[in-house]
């Protein structure tokens, strides 16, 4: 049987930008062989020391200013940070490309609009973010593979969006117009703020005498299994603890040991964990006492 050969993201994709995102995805791209060509340009004159541009010939050129590559690419993904997206757009529609070339941006927040000045020209536009943490340019490729993508876009943007996801091994969320800052802060709370409340947790488990080279391990195992159990169960069934027990003395010990911030922080998730031990049938009036507590140690 003849093997299929996946349909290429680009015959030549540019990708404006050489931080974590534009290089990760750089990488994970070639590793697919999903691009025969792809021009990247960065900011700083040198080129970076990355593996796309390493070896002869290497497996993108590198350019440190914004001008039409030779060929013309007939893709551009823009992944830089969010500030400057509308700055690299103005600058691309004065470059007389090709209408017909689709452009993305990468960014979790900003919607399609802040492309508007490549959409007034004809160019097919949207988004696509990567729901990955993308620590850094290089092992970043190995996070994209097969992750969940945030998508905008219509016709040609949406096809290039779907190509590019479909060669990192990962499926689309469609994102609702308008629904950009919701869904990043649904990220935020997700990655960032999980790795912050686990800051939090080393340093009280530091306060117990417990060396934060043991305690990281056991927190990340601990936080790792109750990710498992909310993606296999939901929200409601995956919760433990103290509130779903209705066990207002083990809470009323935690808001007794804390510091004023962590009592805030404390009693702020408290609440919302609260809400779902209500939804997982915690009584009403071990509820209500739980509540209480919770509203006196803000």
């Amino acid at each position: 049987m003849t093997p299929v050969v996946p349909e290429p993201v680009a015959a030549h994709l540019w990708i404006v930008g050489a931080g974590r995102t534009g290089l990760s995805l750089a990488l994970r791209l070639h590793r697919a062989h999903a691009v025969p060509a792809m021009t990247v340009t960065g900011r700083k004159p040198k080129t970076p020391p990355h593996p796309m541009f390493k070896g002869r010939p290497s497996a993108a050129r590198y350019r440190s200013a914004i001008e039409r590559p030779d060929p013309d690419p007939d893709a551009i993904v823009i992944a830089v940070p969010d500030g400057a997206i509308d700055e690299v757009a103005d600058r691309l529609a004065t470059l007389g490309l090709p209408t017909s070339i689709p452009v993305l941006h990468t960014s979790g927040s900003r919607s399609v609009d802040v492309l508007r000045a490549l959409a007034e020209r004809g160019h097919p536009v949207g988004s696509v973010h990567p729901l990955a943490a993308l620590a850094d340019p290089i092992s970043g490729a190995d996070r994209l593979a097969g992750a969940t993508w945030g998508v905008e876009g219509e016709g040609a943007a949406r096809a290039l969006a779907e190509r590019i996801i479909h060669a990192c091994g990962g499926r689309a969320l469609p994102i609702a117009p308008g629904g950009k800052p919701s869904y990043h802060a649904a990220a935020v709370f997700a990655s960032n703020y999980a790795v912050v409340l686990l800051a939090v947790a080393e340093r009280l488990m530091e306060e117990a005498g417990v060396h934060a080279e043991d305690a990281r391990p056991a927190l990340a195992g601990l936080a790792a299994g109750a990710v498992e159990n909310l993606a296999a169960r939901g929200p409601a069934a995956a919760l433990t603890g103290p509130i779903l027990r209705g066990d207002e003395e083990t809470v009323a010990l935690h808001l007794a040991r804390l510091s004023a911030d962590e009592r805030a922080l404390y009693c702020l998730l408290g609440r919302e964990a609260l809400r779902l031990a209500r939804s997982a049938g915690l009584d009403a009036a071990a509820a209500d006492r739980i509540e209480h507590l919770l509203g006196e140690g803000r």
